[in-house]
């Protein structure tokens, strides 16, 4: 492990004191556990970004035949009545 210096602002320092006291721990096992949990979800985050970018089935859906279809056919405007109801 390796120490880390930081500068807060004094109001922040009193802060995470009594947040470290409150939870049972000390502010610099606080702090490393903040910056694991945001290294995790960083690297989560990357993960899912590289399998959505390399995940080709979203284009293969939307150049199908069928979607080419659907996507051909005029969308009916809202609240018009339909064809045949007497209205």
């Amino acid at each position: 492990m390796k120490n880390l210096t930081i500068t807060v602002e004094d109001s922040v320092l009193e802060w995470a004191r009594v947040e470290a006291a409150r939870r049972g721990t000390s502010v610099s096992r606080m702090v490393g556990d903040f910056m694991a949990e945001m290294q995790q979800r960083e690297d989560a985050y990357e993960r899912a970004y590289l399998a959505w970018r390399t995940d080709e089935r979203g284009w293969k859906i939307q150049n199908a035949p069928e979607a080419r279809a659907r996507s051909a056919m005029p969308a009916r405007a809202g609240g018009l009545a339909e064809a045949g109801s007497g209205e």
